[in-house]
């Protein structure tokens, strides 16, 4: 009499180690999201796809990108940094000052970075050691930087920098244009702090559970303070690439760009409430945004009807993260 088949017996369709990897990762709806969007923007408009338009579609993306990475950060131990934008501008304006003044581009540009830094570490300070809500220090923050930075400027574009502080924004190196490298270089490191260290763990965990985190003995505090300062880093260098491709210190520059920023973390599939996410994630986020820009202004589409549709796009991403939320 012949034995019953198990099911477990029957043969079944391989499924490839990568794809179920990828499928369990917060980053594969972003990259279903992506492709879609990608593929229906070089169906509707021809032009999407030269090798002009990607390129510049990569230029424009990575002033977004590089402000997301450090968003990132934030948003994955459950704060926001909203002052990211305001933060860019002040950093963008000293470093033009001080070239026009005669202070050379590298010493320049290091004061400029250390001025983000700053910001970050003073919203980290007030966040992580005086137990203040994160969204009412950058808030506020926000308001004071992009202050400073009219002040400091007087509500006038800075201009007349050397020719060699363009090679930030409009050089390349092995043909890969500087702002699309220091993208990529910046998402490298923040790839590896994230997934390769301990502090990535911890940052993790802090966002899972704060209370947890500090009952398990991790220095909840420091870190924050740490998530903060390398926040308001990247918008420095952020800053540098904007700058360097104006050739030009603009007060008002990165209005708005706070809001990109989030909404590139949360397109990525990273959990608003933190504890969740992927860096890489958030690239595509980055990347998606920027290829919706793109398509949108190709085919002509009014940019108020553009907010509109990033909108709609934001909310229900959020919606799917928070479905998705265990």
């Amino acid at each position: 009499m012949s034995q019953p088949v198990s099911s477990h017996d029957m043969p079944t369709a391989a499924t490839p180690s990568w794809y179920s990897r990828l499928r369990r990762t917060p980053v594969f709806y972003p990259l279903i999201g992506f492709a879609v969007v990608f593929i229906a923007m070089a169906v509707i408009n021809d032009n999407f796809l030269t090798s002009n338009n990607l390129f510049n579609l990569a230029r424009q993306a990575s002033i977004i990108a590089i402000l997301a990475a450090g968003m990132s950060l934030a948003i994955l131990t459950g704060g926001i940094d909203l002052s990211v934008g305001p933060v860019m501008a002040l950093s963008g304006t000293l470093m033009a000052g001080l070239m026009v003044a005669g202070v050379p581009p590298g010493l320049a540009i290091l004061l400029g970075l250390l001025i983000g830094a700053a910001f970050g570490a003073i919203n980290g300070l007030f966040v992580a050691f005086a137990g203040m809500p994160p969204i009412i220090v950058t808030l506020a923050t926000m308001g004071i930087a992009r202050g400073l930075a009219l002040i400091y400027t007087g509500g006038y574009p800075i201009s007349g920098l050397p020719q060699e502080f363009a090679f930030f924004g409009r050089g390349a190196i092995a043909g890969l244009e500087m702002p699309i490298l220091v993208m990529l270089v910046v998402f490298a490191i923040g790839y590896v702090l994230l997934s390769h260290t301990a502090t990535g763990r911890y940052l993790y965990a802090i966002g899972g559970n704060e209370e947890a985190a500090r009952l398990s003995g991790i220095r909840v505090s420091r870190y924050k303070l740490l998530v903060y300062t390398l926040s308001g880093t990247t918008a420095a260098i952020a800053g540098l690439i904007l700058t360097s491709r104006l050739m030009s210190g603009q007060p008002n520059a990165g209005v708005g760009f706070e809001l990109d920023a989030i909404a590139a973390v949360v397109l990525g599939g990273a959990a608003i409430t933190g504890g969740r996410g992927m860096i890489l994630g958030t690239l595509v986020g980055a990347m998606l945004l920027g290829v919706l820009n793109n398509g949108l202004n190709l085919m002509g589409v009014s940019p108020y009807l553009q907010n509109v549709i990033k909108g709609g796009i934001i909310l229900l991403a959020i919606y799917i993260s928070r479905k998705r939320t265990p």
